[in-house]
């Protein structure tokens, strides 16, 4: 199948957007809810100690339940953080309820980085990060700008070594087929609001 052009990926980007944005301040506490009982099922969840999640921005379900589980079961949480030199490229700092937090480029919540603690994207077990759209498959598409595939780059060289990736979304969000670029990091699975796909 051949790749959407640029502008069949933006109009999806903008129509997953405005579906996710769409949801009510209940319906996103219900499905933060119901993806916290999704998550709990996968015992790759169960056995990780060193977790990257993220804050959610623009309707992207919300993982807040899940990092506070992690807290409760002395797990370490760690959030993205642009890479101040590295274009498109993402470091992971540390999180809990007393971390120094300021706005990136795109008015989202990171931990500030002077002096904080980084953990290399290898020495994760797992990340669980946002998409825009996915398949059943597990093909994901994010916002555009590339920081987890250039972050995560490595396991394509690499294959399973490394972190489980695990993409977060609402079920709307689901196509029927998302046709993937070679550049394109492939995830273990994606858990939503409803079920896992390829888990």
């Amino acid at each position: 199948m051949s790749l959407p052009t640029p502008d069949q990926r933006q109009l999806l980007r903008r129509e997953m957007r405005r579906r996710r944005r769409a949801l009510s301040a209940r319906q996103q506490r219900e499905a933060a809810r119901k993806l916290l009982a999704n998550l709990c099922r996968l015992p790759a969840f169960h056995r990780a100690r060193h977790i990257a999640l993220y804050l959610p921005n623009d309707g992207e379900i919300d993982p807040t339940p899940v990092i506070q589980l992690c807290w409760r079961q002395g797990k370490q949480v760690y959030l993205p953080v642009l890479h101040p030199i590295r274009h498109n490229r993402l470091w992971f700092v540390p999180y809990d309820r007393n971390t120094p937090m300021q706005r990136n480029i795109y008015r989202i919540l990171e931990p500030k980085l002077r002096g904080a603690p980084r953990r290399p994207p290898q020495a994760l077990d797992l990340v669980l990060l946002p998409l825009v759209a996915f398949d059943a498959s597990g093909a994901r598409m994010g916002m555009g700008g590339g920081y987890y595939d250039r972050t995560f780059g490595f396991k394509q060289r690499k294959g399973p070594r490394g972190p489980k990736l695990i993409g977060l979304a609402h079920d709307i969000q689901r196509v029927d087929d998302l046709p993937v670029a070679s550049w394109d990091i492939p995830l273990a699975g994606i858990v939503t609001d409803c079920r896992g796909y390829k888990l």
